[in-house]
């Protein structure tokens, strides 16, 4: 029986996702856990791999379109199955099993023809690696990006930009593949002329771009003149549409601070022996190219004190009245993005060292920031940390991402004049906030992690013991 390929559920708050792109076409070979697919969704462009190995039948949803979670995009045939066949057999209406013909999408011509489908798991974890501070990674995904191995299209017309502010001012249009090929060939999107619905640019317009570059404005050919951002002119406005991950986070800010009752505490922790111990190991590893940050050992610490206090590693279900303990740290960790944040998860933390701790770090960071997350990787977090400390920061409070329970927030270490005995001294400090869920963590208890933490990393030897 042929396989189908559903759409994933790659965030907990996602109900639907639209296929970006294919990296395979009907007729191709699939091996499982090879990516067939870039799925964009509520929180960013992601891979999709397939869990059966065959090859791509029929692909049931073109790139740009929508598809509901857990509805099929595409058909696998299995070994010693007929491709040929299996796409007869949905062109004519029987699905995998006998079931419903899926929607086909339709040609430019009128007719409908059938697109591949590969299996995805859902995700059953709870928690989940939604930051609220953060922001979407792109606009909403058009037709026009990378046209489909299916049906053939009629070339679309070119057609002005469309105004998006009151003063008739325009701003750019992109998709999200044509933006990041934009960026990873170094051309200025405002230079392109776009041939997608609205004049949208997708990614066939960057490729014929980069083939023969546009112009740079003039102010760019200066030597030394940095590019400056676009200005919204003097006595004008511009109104901008909120992205897809902007209202996925907008919603979920404003559904924790009106259902989840919080409260905040704050401690200062004096980070000075942390700090030269750090330079201390750094030393030592330095010839393995590996060089801690002081993030690396407040993620130690955290894992350590929430296996000392697990209430605080927990989610919460409110229809159940039910809380979830976990024996598990996965830490959701608030990476930055030029357009927002997005925050993966470090599975299993707490049985890492802290040459471990950067090196998955880095990995899932630089990972993040390239949009080749797993699903897996965005979602099933126990606790979250947002560590603003590299902005310089002292300290913030951050919201509580249900159905966790409680989320850290890190302020910078610096160097502050503290009373230490009769004596005013210079050390370095760290302030940091704790936003828990008072339905679950009560005063006493928040106090006794934040107690646990701070001792961990004034005296980080305590972390052997």
């Amino acid at each position: 029986m042929p396989a189908e390929l559903t759409m994933p559920q790659q965030s907990d708050t996602m109900t639907e996702g639209t296929v970006v792109a294919w990296r395979k076409k009907e007729g191709d070979a699939i091996k499982a856990g090879e990516v067939v697919a870039e799925i964009e969704t509520d929180k960013a462009t992601m891979e999709m791999e397939a869990f059966e190995a065959g090859t791509l039948a029929v692909v049931l949803a073109k790139e740009g379109q929508k598809v509901a979670v857990g509805k099929p995009i595409g058909i696998i045939a299995r070994k010693g199955e007929n491709p040929a066949d299996v796409k007869k057999q949905y062109a004519a209406g029987g699905g995998a099993g006998g079931g419903a013909k899926p929607q086909a999408a339709q040609q430019a011509g009128g007719s409908a023809t059938a697109t591949a489908v590969v299996s995805a798991p859902k995700h059953n974890d709870q928690g989940g690696a939604i930051t609220f501070e953060g922001a979407s990674t792109g606009e909403m995904h058009e037709p026009g990006d990378a046209p489909g191995h299916g049906a053939t299209r009629e070339k679309p017309q070119a057609v002005p930009p469309v105004p998006t502010s009151g003063n008739g001012e325009n701003r750019t249009r992109i998709s999200p593949l044509a933006k990041r090929i934009a960026a990873e060939k170094g051309l200025d999107a405002s230079q392109i002329q776009g041939t997608g619905p609205g004049g949208r640019i997708v990614q066939k317009d960057v490729l014929a771009a980069a083939e023969k570059p546009v112009a740079k404005p003039q102010a760019a050919e200066k030597a030394g003149s940095p590019a400056l951002p676009a200005r919204v002119g003097s006595g004008q406005s511009e109104k901008i549409a909120l992205t897809k991950m902007r209202v996925a986070i907008a919603t979920a800010l404003q559904r924790s601070k009106q259902n989840v009752p919080h409260f905040y505490e704050t401690m200062d922790i004096d980070v000075e022996e942390l700090s030269k111990l750090r330079e201390r190991l750094n030393a030592k590893l330095e010839k393995e190219k590996v060089r801690l940050s002081v993030g690396d050992f407040v993620t130690q610490a955290v894992a350590a004190a929430l296996k000392r206090h697990p209430i605080l590693n927990a989610t919460f279900d409110g229809a159940k009245n039910e809380i979830t303990r976990y024996g598990d740290v996965n830490l959701g960790i608030a990476v930055a993005l030029p357009d927002g944040l997005i925050v993966p998860v470090l599975r299993g933390v707490d049985q890492m060292g802290l040459k471990e701790i950067r090196q998955r770090s880095v990995d899932i960071v630089e990972r993040a920031r390239a949009q080749k997350l797993k699903g897996d990787e965005m979602k099933g977090a126990t606790f979250t940390v947002s560590n603003l400390g590299a902005y310089g920061v002292r300290e913030f409070m951050a919201i509580v991402n249900p159905p966790e329970v409680g989320i850290l927030a890190v302020g910078a270490a610096e160097k502050r004049a503290v009373v230490k005995g009769d004596q005013i001294v210079a050390r370095t400090m760290m302030t940091v906030t704790l936003s828990a869920d008072h339905r679950v963590v009560d005063g006493a208890t928040a106090a006794e992690f934040l107690r646990t933490l701070k001792e961990l990393l004034e005296e980080p030897g305590m972390q052997l013991i």
